[in-house]
């Protein structure tokens, strides 16, 4: 079997093809089974968070930063605020750097927990989502970050 299959475990039917793909497969082929990893449309809103954060004026340690550095800021108070292990290195040239959990690694569950913290965030600090609603990531009419 040459080409790569993917399943997502949602009913019996579904369960057979996986396990008769496997049946199928070729000697030496991989086999991983895990939790859902976070979506597409997860991923698309915290990114439409970050830029938004960028746009907003907001500083951090002294400057604005642009949408990968909220990013990194993000991942790692969320890590942080839910008792995850923050570790901090010596880098290659001696810069410190956060060695923090991947956001494509990251669980359904755990990218919920990352966009609940990071509108929160958005939120106790005045920032106005506008992104984030234009692309329709924000849902409740009584949302109180809604232009």
């Amino acid at each position: 079997m040459a080409n790569r299959q993917t399943f997502c475990l949602i009913n019996e039917n579904v369960r057979q093809n996986a396990i008769n793909a496997i049946r199928s497969a070729d000697a030496g082929s991989r086999v991983t089974v895990g939790p859902a990893q976070r979506s597409q449309d997860q991923n698309a809103k915290f990114h439409a968070i970050c830029t938004d954060i960028s746009k907003s004026g907001m500083t951090w340690a002294g400057k604005r930063r642009h949408a990968e550095e909220w990013k990194v800021l993000l991942v790692s108070g969320h890590t942080k605020a839910t008792q995850g292990e923050v570790d901090f290195v010596p880098g290659l040239e001696g810069e410190f750097v956060n060695i923090r959990e991947s956001t494509s690694r990251m669980s359904v569950t755990r990218a919920a927990s990352l966009i609940t913290y990071a509108l929160a965030f958005c939120d106790s600090n005045g920032v106005h989502l506008t992104e984030t609603i234009r692309g329709g990531y924000l849902d409740g009419a009584n949302d109180r970050r809604r232009a």
